[in-house]
């Protein structure tokens, strides 16, 4: 009897050993994914930072600015991770399901579409955004990671949330390239 449990002491060790790996590989594979865009104005000064977290349910977006004009400026992904001033580079706003322009649209928005920033007198800001509509997992069809990359874009005006395909906003302001 000292034998049998000799051995199967080492083997039921080697079956939780196996089961608590097993639980946690899931766990390690969902760990949110991290990138980063820092925004620079159209003369290369950089005026901001982006943190993006992939959580379960979409990209959380934390973003500081500084010495961005007061007031509402629209705030979108787009399509290109190019930011070459005037940041038309960046190419459209980020539309892998090719849904008309506008949170108000009742049509659906673009994914790369975002609430407007409210950037106070003193021209710095801190905020979280959240975009349940785009992935930092590569290969998905709505990865900000796709094969030209993409852009976070500052606009000089605010979104009015419907007009196809950019709301008005004006020109670009700031840009940054989302990277890894």
């Amino acid at each position: 009897m000292t034998i049998h449990r000799q051995v199967a002491w080492p083997l039921a060790v080697a079956a939780a050993a196996a089961v608590m790996v097993a639980a946690v590989a899931p766990a390690l594979a969902q760990s949110p994914a991290i990138a980063k865009a820092v925004l620079k104005d159209k003369s290369g000064k950089e005026v901001g930072e982006a943190n993006l977290t992939q959580t379960k349910n979409g990209v959380l977006i934390r973003l500081s600015v500084k010495g961005i004009e007061p007031g509402e400026h629209a705030f979108h992904v787009h399509a290109v991770g190019k930011c070459e001033a005037p940041f038309t580079s960046a190419g459209g706003h980020f539309n892998p399901a090719s849904h008309k322009h506008g949170l108000e649209s009742a049509e659906g928005a673009h994914a790369g579409d975002m609430p407007n920033l409210h950037v106070p007198q003193n021209g710095d800001l801190k905020v979280e955004v959240f975009n349940a509509m785009i992935t930092l997992a590569k290969g998905q069809p709505n990865s900000v990671f796709d094969a030209d990359g993409s852009a976070l874009v500052i606009h000089a005006k605010a979104d009015d949330n419907k007009t196809d395909p950019a709301g008005d906003a004006g020109d670009r302001i700031a840009c940054g390239v989302v990277t890894e």
